[in-house]
């Protein structure tokens, strides 16, 4: 009989779906590594929160595993690559809690706004010290969203309820669904000088990490008022208490933590400071939809294969899996590349599939392009959201199949509209591996590799030499240099593999070389 482990404390509704569903379950929270070690051997199916870490040498006993299932959104405790490697699937629930933190970063914002859990605690103290915490209204101030994706529209929504004016940054919100939001998007420079409030609902990635810092405090208006209810690590913990301290900033209210659980913290007992232990999907209603659809997942992927809100596996049926898997590598290095050299909102994505690969289901393709495109502004997309976050923000989304091409045997081309320009990049399968045949009309070939540089410049002489310099003096090794340009002394493009990542002075040296038009740092 097909077993599944749930490791963590989770409604009873969890337990009960695995057995109505004829599984073996068993419940047993709170074990520690070791224990957990020396039985996950048993199950096929392991149920998660945040408490359980899956990592190598969990995944390493792991010896019947089939599907690991995250009540919630964030798998940060799961080591995915080493579960991909043993062939596990990952899954989340991306969208049960999303009310929930939505109603949470209000709510904090409201107690930020009326010195609520200070008023409390003095209250409670006899003290009555009613002249000293004069708060401000919500009604008629502008709030500024970082991130208006699921839970930033909620929390967008709900403020414009409140009669709060509301500017938005997020380079994927298409201008039709800021009105339907009833939002004004902006630039972040824009936001952070009109805001009174900020709230953040932005994963964490190498592009967000510390998008306010010691720098964003002195665009601000004198005043502002900050919420966290997303990821520790978008705030610079450390200038943060400076600009308190200064009375830049007037108040914080602070939900998630740069490391946690957070014991000691620069903020604590700061008095403009509401903290709150990771709360935000801490209602028994977020609780109990959580629970009951990573049960049902994972029974439905056990008992018919069926696949749903995957981090790692394609929603392919297992006849289709060998012939679409070397494409699917291949949409989402295309994808991911789109993605990661877009800085404004997405209007429409247009896929074209162009001789052998026109013959086989690409419906799974174009979602895994698209979770590519999307994946490095938006939180835990996957293959089977992302289509869904498209349609959400209205992104046009359109498919194309052609039975013959021209140059090769098979070839995927990636077109993506945004607000300002229209991009393209395609690609097709050499010796079986992805490769890029072609960046915004321009021929270049060259292979995917986990690091990468991206320069679009003018074909002048001594550009090469130039750069090659720049990256010795910093360091950087080049493993591979790829070129092409459309014309003689016209727009080019230039693809360099190098041995790791680049901080950001050397991006800024690069971009500071003659005729070099623009450098993006990606990986794959």
């Amino acid at each position: 009989m097909l077993k599944v482990l749930i490791s963590d404390k989770m409604s009873p509704l969890a337990e009960e779906i695995f057995k109505a569903r004829g599984l073996d379950v068993d419940y047993k929270p709170g074990m520690t590594p070791d224990e957990l070690k020396a039985c996950i051997g048993d199950y096929h199916g392991l149920a998660i929160r945040s408490d359980t870490k899956v990592k190598a040498d969990i995944l390493a006993a792991a010896t019947n595993l089939k599907v690991i299932g995250r009540a919630g959104i964030g798998v940060d405790n799961v080591d995915i690559p080493a579960a991909t490697a043993k062939g596990v699937v990952v899954m989340n629930t991306p969208f049960g809690n999303s009310i929930t933190t939505a109603e949470h970063a209000l709510a904090m914002m409201m107690a930020l706004a009326r010195d609520i859990p200070q008023a409390s605690a003095s209250t409670h103290a006899g003290k009555w010290e009613k002249s000293k915490f004069m708060g401000v209204e919500l009604f008629g101030k502008t709030l500024g969203v970082i991130g208006c994706g699921n839970i930033g529209g909620y929390v967008a929504e709900r403020a414009v309820a409140l009669k709060m004016r509301v500017v938005a940054f997020d380079p994927f919100l298409t201008p039709e669904r800021a009105q339907d939001l009833g939002v004004e998007k902006v630039e972040l420079d824009e936001l952070f000088a009109r805001a009174d409030f900020i709230t953040l609902h932005t994963p964490l990635t190498d592009a967000t990490r510390g998008i306010i810092s010691e720098k964003s405090f002195g665009k601000m208006k004198k005043g502002v008022r900050i919420i966290n209810c997303a990821r520790g690590g978008l705030i610079d913990e450390a200038a943060l208490k400076v600009a308190l301290d200064d009375g830049r900033v007037a108040g914080a209210a602070l939900d998630v933590f740069e490391v946690e659980p957070a014991k000691e913290n620069v903020l604590f007992n700061h008095p403009k400071v509401v903290c709150t232990p990771h709360l935000g999907a801490s209602t028994s209603e977020a609780q109990v939809n959580v629970a009951v659809q990573v049960a049902e997942q994972i029974s439905d992927f056990l008992l018919t294969g069926a696949v749903t809100n995957a981090l790692n596996m394609a929603s392919v049926s297992a006849e289709d899996a060998p012939k679409l898997k070397p494409y699917m590598k291949l949409v989402e290095f295309l994808g991911g590349f789109a993605g990661q050299i877009t800085r404004s909102g997405v209007k429409a994505v247009s896929i074209e599939y162009e001789g052998s690969v026109a013959e086989l289901n690409t419906k799974p393709l174009t979602a895994i392009a698209l979770s590519g495109l999307l994946r490095p502004m938006l939180d835990s997309v996957n293959m089977v959201s992302a289509p869904a976050m498209a349609k959400e923000r209205n992104i046009a989304l359109s498919e194309t199949k052609r039975e013959t091409c021209a140059e090769y045997q098979t070839l995927v081309k990636l077109t993506v509209t945004t607000e300002t320009q229209t991009r393209s990049v395609s690609g097709t399968l050499f010796a079986g591996k992805p490769r890029l045949v072609e960046v915004n009309g321009i021929p270049v070939e060259a292979e995917f590799a986990p690091h990468m540089l991206f320069f679009t410049n003018k074909d002048k002489p001594g550009l090469i030499g130039k750069l090659g310099t720049a990256l010795g003096l910093a360091g950087v090794n080049i493993a591979t240099f790829h070129l092409g340009r459309n014309a003689v002394g016209e727009d080019a493009v230039a693809l360099v593999q190098i041995d790791g990542a680049l901080n950001g002075d050397v991006l800024e040296s690069l971009r500071k070389v003659p005729n070099v038009v623009r450098v993006e740092s990606l990986r794959f």
